[in-house]
């Protein structure tokens, strides 16, 4: 199974400021994830041509469920994390992660039904801020939503901005999730055309087989966002895997 965890910065390259959301529409198809997990997806946000980027990416992709989460609202629309998956979800959750009067954030709470199995699916998109970051995954792992779903296994990725890696060693080692996107340095998504952080990354616990996880680096990667985005293939150990 594969997944694509991606900032998509609205449609707009970081590079030269251009609305495209068919540039990472491309890169999207490219890798052909049938996990996606999407932040700062725009909802009838001018900038963005009035698009509703979530009908546009969900037809797209031809998906059999999808989840979004408006985190900010601007004066017209807003933007916020979409989840789309080939597989039907069973239960799903959105929790605020906003701390005080910092910008709003979430994060997305999926149980997939895969063809190996149950997954817990979470889609997070963190603060700038070291410790706000800190206090969020503290809130996440300990809020009843997160906490009623146990079980299973589980992934959990998305934006960290943690440009000095302090979440792995702290909050998430201490709740048992292993590291995928470790070391960081070969894990850099930010700034897509000349990636210098690890910001983008995925944790998990539970029987999850992590077969690859890689930055995708492409040319089109470097153009469409101001991410590059992660990529991971991956099984549900004890699960039987399919023949191909």
């Amino acid at each position: 199974m594969r997944l694509m965890t991606y900032n998509i910065h609205k449609g707009i390259g970081g590079h030269d400021r251009r609305y495209s959301l068919r540039r990472v529409i491309e890169v999207i198809e490219h890798e052909n994830p049938d996990l996606l997990l999407l932040q700062e997806v725009t909802h009838l946000f001018h900038r963005c041509g009035g698009d509703d980027q979530t009908a546009l990416l969900c037809k797209q992709f031809s998906a059999v469920d999808s989840m979004y989460q408006q985190n900010v609202r601007l004066k017209t629309g807003g933007y916020g994390n979409l989840l789309v998956t080939r597989w039907p979800i069973v239960e799903k959750h959105s929790i605020s992660l906003q701390q005080g009067k910092r910008k709003n954030r979430g994060a997305q709470i999926a149980v997939i039904d895969t063809p190996e199995g149950r997954l817990k699916l979470v889609n997070l998109h963190l603060g700038l801020a070291e410790k706000e970051r800190h206090w969020q995954i503290g809130h996440l792992l300990g809020h009843h939503l997160f906490r009623g779903v146990e079980g299973l296994p589980e992934l959990v990725a998305g934006d960290f901005n943690d440009w000095r890696n302090t979440l792995a060693a702290r909050a998430f080692a201490a709740h048992g999730f292993a590291h995928v996107t470790g070391p960081p340095s070969k894990f850099r998504s930010f700034p897509a055309y000349f990636a210098l952080g690890s910001l983008d990354k995925a944790f998990c616990r539970g029987d999850v087989h992590v077969k690859e996880a890689r930055i995708v680096s492409s040319a089109a990667a470097k153009r469409a966002s101001d991410h590059r985005p992660l990529v991971i293939d991956f099984h549900l150990t004890g699960a039987p895997i399919p023949v191909v």
